[in-house]
């Protein structure tokens, strides 16, 4: 990374990989380290920058999975193979594999927030002896948005994922329904000592959480991401405070026993 913060990379597209009309995984060449739940600066000079979250790491490669929503996406997508993006960071604070190892381990996602705790998956999905156990339950809003089909293919293999979407459109090959109603369906050995990580909108890691502590989860024991609003990266900007922290800086992962209080 610059010894200036605020001077971006160039970074070569290895590959890209569509999930939906509108999401696509760009796989950059970068070497360095970085956690789950970090995110960069993806920049296009004469068009500006938009924060991505790490959605995996590779040798020597990153990949950022980008909706496109915006101006700045609108032009990324017309990038391919071989050409380059501007990046910067990795920035915030992100999942800390230790606070999850040698544990029986829950992830909820919805929607997009598959893509920041995606590295965590595939961490444990790897590397199965490290932990005690893992349940995912990831939503969509249809099957048309689901993000990482062949992960989620590869990692019911070595952990127990449930996949379910709002609405099926009759599809009978899709569970139905909001990732809430699953939680108390999970037969844990271990809980209250059970970690978890939230990630999605709002409303959803609301009640998410609170699900999670009906099954006695511990507040200290559950982490999520607060992606809101960032837009320089290092705290100068103001656009991520809340309260006395900056989203960018202290997050935008959160234990929950503080992270509840970061309301607007």
């Amino acid at each position: 990374m610059p010894q200036n913060e605020y001077v971006s990379f160039p970074s070569e597209i290895k590959e890209v990989i569509q999930h939906t009309q509108i999401e696509y995984t760009f796989r950059m060449a970068y070497e360095g380290k970085t956690k789950p739940g970090q995110f960069f600066e993806v920049s296009m000079p004469k068009y500006g920058e938009a924060p991505i979250s790490v959605s995996g790491m590779g040798d020597g490669t990153i990949d950022l999975t980008i909706r496109k929503v915006g101006l700045v996406t609108d032009e990324v997508f017309e990038r391919y193979v071989g050409e380059r993006l501007f990046l910067r960071g990795p920035y915030g604070n992100g999942f800390d594999l230790n606070n999850f190892k040698e544990k029986e381990i829950v992830i909820i996602s919805g929607g997009t927030g598959l893509s920041p705790v995606k590295g965590l998956v595939d961490y444990f999905a790897c590397h199965p002896d490290e932990m005690l156990g893992m349940t995912l339950i990831a939503g969509f809003k249809s099957p048309n948005d689901i993000l990482f089909r062949e992960d989620l293919k590869r990692w019911e293999k070595t952990i127990h994922t449930v996949l379910t979407v709002d609405d099926a459109h009759g599809d009978n090959s899709y569970r139905e329904g909001l990732v809430t109603q699953y939680i108390p369906q999970l037969k844990l050995k271990s809980c209250p000592d059970a970690v978890a990580a939230v990630v999605g909108p709002p409303v959803m890691m609301k009640f998410a959480v609170q699900g999670l502590l009906k099954e006695d989860f511990r507040e200290k024991n559950i982490w999520i991401s607060q992606e809101r609003k960032m837009c320089c990266g290092v705290g100068k900007c103001g656009h991520c405070k809340i309260g006395s922290s900056y989203v960018c800086l202290d997050g935008p992962v959160f234990n929950y026993a503080a992270g509840k209080y970061l309301t607007d």
